[in-house]
């Protein structure tokens, strides 16, 4: 995905539920921040596998690159 995607979800007890799409790593948890920001309050926030690609492909350059 070339721009973030996000999906957001407000509960009948007004609690709000935003998933972040379309970025991983830390830009994601910048998005996140700033939704947080947005909101108000913040009450948990989980972390996709998504979240988790950018870091895994560092990972692998890196080792690579030890090679």
């Amino acid at each position: 995905m070339d721009q973030p995607e996000f999906q957001i979800e407000i509960r009948p007890d007004g609690q709000v539920k935003v998933l972040v799409k379309g970025v991983s790593g830390q830009q994601c948890m910048s998005y996140a921040d700033l939704l947080a920001d947005i909101i108000g309050k913040e009450t948990s926030r989980e972390r996709t596998a998504e979240y988790y690609e950018q870091d895994a492909a560092v990972r692998i350059q890196a080792h690579q690159k030890r090679k």
